[in-house]
């Protein structure tokens, strides 16, 4: 009998190895060719990992913000502190943040309203789960503006989930192939999720805004929404690799801020993945304008778009933007028109252009941010009715919720002064307004927690209990 002692997984581990797919072929080489001590450790060396990177110290970001009161003071410094801790990991050349900046999660998370630049390197943490979170304008021209909000209130979908069977778009079958020719969006679970998702707005801040031009007259729609559950899906799935480099690349860089090296495998086949959830995210875009345009029999005289959470490349350098819109056209193949930024339901949308500084990188604000929490907000505005609320800041306005569910966490209030964003982007350079959507209406997601599905589903069986608790006792 053979009594050699074998290695295992264990002992890879204890020399000082991290786990990963070569160790089976590894131990049973070894083990298959009796490699002991010195000839073991010589075969092991091919394996090594180069050492540790480094956080690093003082990497500057430019600060196109300022506090305009007391209470914005925090949201700054707060801003400021995150965006310090994000350009410690190793792989940040630059950065800058946009007069909308507030911070979102613990310390050091890339604030909404940042962007990072970055060498060689993927961060999913950077552009988030919501990937190309973006806006689309079409211009119906001269037709009543409450026609094709009807319209396209029947044709949208807001809240949780997506379209039933009868009730989704057709999936374009040259974007069905991008899926199926890619590896990490090629299983059935995702695309079947694609499928679902199209032509739906999710909840939050996405919406569907409508409104007349300024300089012309006419009447636009302007969409609002991100890749929904399929890019949600893509973005788990890059934070696990992202993790495992992290482990094998640089222990002390926050889990938050791994990364996947463009030059591997896995970072070429990230970045294509990232192109096919664009080219969804563009085509959910398309499938509820061209479906509101039929349903009125409106024309289309013109139509643009730009995401502003996204990755942008430029050579070997990424652009991280979460929040952030691209002014510069190199970050934009598709490039059809100037950019959009959204302030709030009772402003004006913005149509800019603009120019790349050193201290813009090439990017605008994405819209007005927050200076306090959903919460927080919520509670300062506790001493109203929700009815108050909703009549005082909407006044004029058509303005909708899907779920039939005021969310006052979404109403103008909630967000920050929009002259102050506005001259902030003129102070810092941060595009220049060519024309203006005038607001007309706007439809959003609502409280969809309210009267979600489960828990409409929770009610029925709590009252079903009840009834028949009662009837017991009548008994």
């Amino acid at each position: 009998m053979n009594t050699e002692t074998k290695i295992n997984g264990h002992t890879l581990i204890n020399l000082g190895f991290i786990p990963g797919n070569w160790f089976t072929e590894a131990i049973n080489h070894i083990n298959e060719n009796a490699l002991k001590d010195e000839k073991m450790l010589n075969y092991l060396e091919q394996f090594k990992l180069p050492p540790m990177l480094p956080l690093q110290e003082n990497v500057a970001f430019a600060i196109n913000i300022k506090a305009e009161n007391e209470l914005e003071e925090k949201n700054v410094a707060d801003v400021i502190a995150t965006m310090k801790e994000v350009m410690k990991t190793p792989t940040v050349v630059g950065g800058s943040i946009m007069p909308d900046a507030c911070p979102t999660g613990r310390i050091g998370v890339i604030p909404v309203g940042g962007v990072v630049v970055t060498k060689n390197a993927i961060h999913p943490g950077m552009h988030s789960a919501d990937i190309c979170c973006s806006v689309m304008l079409t211009d119906f021209g001269k037709i009543e503006p409450k026609l094709i909000m009807d319209a396209a209130h029947k044709v949208t979908h807001f809240g949780p989930g997506g379209r039933e069977r009868d009730s989704q778009f057709k999936f374009p079958p040259e974007l069905l192939a991008q899926f199926e020719n890619t590896m990490m969006l090629k299983d059935k679970n995702m695309i079947s999720v694609a499928r679902k998702h199209l032509g739906t707005q999710g909840d939050g801040n996405h919406f569907l805004f409508v409104g007349v031009s300024k300089k012309t007259g006419n009447t636009m729609m302007i969409t609002h929404h991100g890749s929904r559950g399929v890019g949600a899906m893509l973005f788990k799935r890059g934070m696990k690799i992202a993790e495992r480099f992290r482990l094998q690349l640089s222990k002390d860089t926050l889990k938050q801020n791994a990364w996947i090296p463009y030059n591997t495998f896995e970072g070429k086949e990230y970045w294509k993945a990232l192109q096919v959830i664009r080219n969804w995210t563009k085509q959910n875009h398309i499938c509820i304008h061209d479906a509101t345009a039929k349903k009125v029999g409106a024309t289309i005289e013109n139509r643009f778009w730009n995401e502003h959470n996204f990755v942008f490349k430029d050579g070997d350098l990424f652009y991280h933007a979460k929040g952030a819109t691209p002014l510069n056209s190199k970050f934009m193949p598709d490039i059809t028109g100037p950019r959009l930024i959204p302030l709030n339901m009772a402003e004006p949308i913005l149509i800019v252009e603009g120019e790349s500084t050193e201290t813009n990188l090439g990017f605008a604000p994405h819209g007005a941010g927050r200076n306090l929490s959903r919460t927080q907000h919520k509670k300062n505005k506790a001493d109203k009715t929700i009815e108050a609320v909703f009549e005082e800041e909407t006044q004029g306005l058509d303005v909708r919720f899907f779920s039939n569910e005021i969310d006052i966490s979404e109403l103008p209030s909630a967000y920050k002064n929009a002259e102050n964003v506005r001259n902030q982007m003129d102070e810092f350079g941060l595009g220049t307004v060519i024309d203006e959507v005038m607001p007309y209406g706007s439809i959003m997601a609502g409280d969809c927690q309210k009267n979600a599905p489960w828990k409409v589903r929770a009610r029925k069986r709590y009252e079903a209990k009840m009834l028949a608790l009662e009837n017991k006792n009548e008994k």
